[in-house]
């Protein structure tokens, strides 16, 4: 067996030297490998605040935080050094067998501390797919121990993502997902409240009603006794940040209340913070009866997910007794919670959600819709810290590209060649920055995300 070389100081590699170990080892989620391989990936080394750093030293605006999760910014020494000392002191220790450790006590107190009254417990994971998971397993768990098996059909919606394990993808309503795993039975997809890629002809408001109304259709179709949940992102994020119009959240509410249906509302893009409250359900009004969270819980900087569970459901899960079969070797891990309760602190401390509600969501918001007058643009969209463009080909009468001719990842591409990371669903430009962002840094992103649409629109001009 060869020894293991050191690759652990980057400044003895070039960018070619990160890139051809990248290519010859490293398999990259959701990528076309094949592609990949041709183009080279793009090395990041560092980062500071809304920025990162690639190896070529050529700084990028992150609107995207990472992956929705660097809220409190790059560079947070208080975050790495809650890690440090958490690791002298206890660097691992499971929650099984009865075990507890100071951590993920102190963590799951401050969580319920900032949540809605009806949640005083939490179950703790590693990501969001693992959080999404154990809801599909406290679900039906909750169901059986109140001796109705019977219960086992989750609606969910077409175009949604709840994360990549089968459970979670199963959830999630993307068929190319559907189409590479095997698929657990007893989940139904509605249609999502995307009034832009509807036909219009509805108002918003009516909108927004017909489509919380799927979900009654569906449970009357397959009888009410029959359906255990139903689970939503208060925003779709990876399916294009659709927000919802007014009128879908509190009919979704109703429905769930009148069939005595569980609600999930999945927070792990929403929570903590990203539309200026704790969690989308707060922004919303809606009252879940679980929320599954991660990214934002320790802005990013450990892995931790998570599952806030409802008296409702906790008081069975508790009383009845029995034992839950289900759980993960990281659940709780005492360096990721103490990331989190720093994080937290942080959040308080520094008035970050404020911050979202009242400054810089609402200036950044004002800075995208001027977004508006591009020939590319047919929509734009943002609540507190996510938005997005729809790209068209043409605005009247309104037509989309062709998905094959690729214009919005064409868009991507000469976003981040020009110093700022927004990610492209399809034809739609979605954008989700720090927390921290400055009115400074917001006109850079606009500015640039402008730059980016004219030269897709020369490009496309030939």
């Amino acid at each position: 067996m060869a020894a293991i070389e050191d690759r652990t100081d980057p400044v003895a590699r070039t960018r070619e030297d990160w890139q051809e170990l990248d290519r010859e080892h490293h398999l990259h989620p959701f990528t076309d490998h094949k592609d990949l391989h041709r183009k080279r990936s793009r090395i990041i080394a560092r980062a500071e605040g809304c920025y990162i750093f690639d190896a070529d030293g050529n700084r990028i605006l992150d609107g995207m935080s990472g992956l929705w999760c660097v809220n409190a910014g790059y560079g947070r020494e208080e975050l790495v050094e809650a890690a440090a000392a958490q690791m002298r002191e206890l660097p691992y220790y499971n929650n099984f067998f009865q075990c507890a450790h100071p951590p993920a006590i102190e963590l799951a107190s401050m969580l319920t501390d900032v949540s809605q009254p009806q949640f005083n417990h939490v179950f703790f994971a590693g990501s969001g797919s693992e959080s999404n998971d154990t809801i599909v397993r406290m679900v039906r768990r909750y169901w059986d121990l109140l001796e109705q098996p019977e219960r086992r059909i989750i609606i969910s919606r077409k175009n949604a993502y709840h994360g990549s394990t089968v459970a979670a993808a199963t959830l999630g309503g993307m068929t190319p997902m559907h189409e590479q795993t095997v698929r657990l039975p007893d989940v139904v997809h509605v249609d999502q409240p995307y009034w832009f890629g509807s036909d219009r002809t509805l108002s918003p408001d009516a909108f927004g009603l017909a489509m919380a109304r799927r979900v009654e259709e569906v449970i009357r179709d397959v009888g009410a006794d029959k359906v255990a949940a139903f689970i939503g992102e208060p925003v779709q994020g990876a399916g294009g940040v659709i927000i919802p119009p007014d009128t879908y959240w509190p009919e979704v509410q109703r429905i769930c209340d009148e069939y005595g249906i569980l609600l999930i509302s999945d927070e792990v893009i929403t929570g903590f913070g990203r539309l200026g409250e704790w969690f989308g359900a707060d922004y919303y009004g809606t009252r879940p009866d679980f929320m599954p969270f991660a990214k934002g819980v320790t802005s990013g900087y450990l892995p931790l997910g998570g599952v806030f569970v409802s008296d409702r459901v906790a008081d069975v899960l508790i009383e009845r007794g029995g034992e839950f079969y289900h759980g993960y070797t990281y659940s709780g891990h005492p360096a990721a919670c103490a990331v989190a309760i720093a994080n937290l602190r942080i959040l308080q401390r520094e008035k970050l959600l404020e911050r979202v509600r009242d400054d810089i969501g609402p200036y950044l918001q004002a800075r995208w819709a001027t977004l508006a007058d591009h020939p590319l643009v047919g929509e734009t969209r943002m609540v507190g810290l996510m938005g997005a463009l729809e790209l068209v080909k043409t605005k009247e009468p309104m037509e989309r590209f062709p998905a094959k001719q690729g214009v919005g990842v064409q868009c991507r591409d000469h976003l981040v060649n020009n110093g700022v990371v927004l990610r492209a669903v399809g034809d739609t430009i979605i954008c989700a920055p720090p927390f921290t962002l400055t009115h400074a840094e917001a006109d850079e992103l606009v500015e640039k995300a402008r730059l980016g649409l004219d030269l897709t629109l020369r490009d496309l001009e030939g």
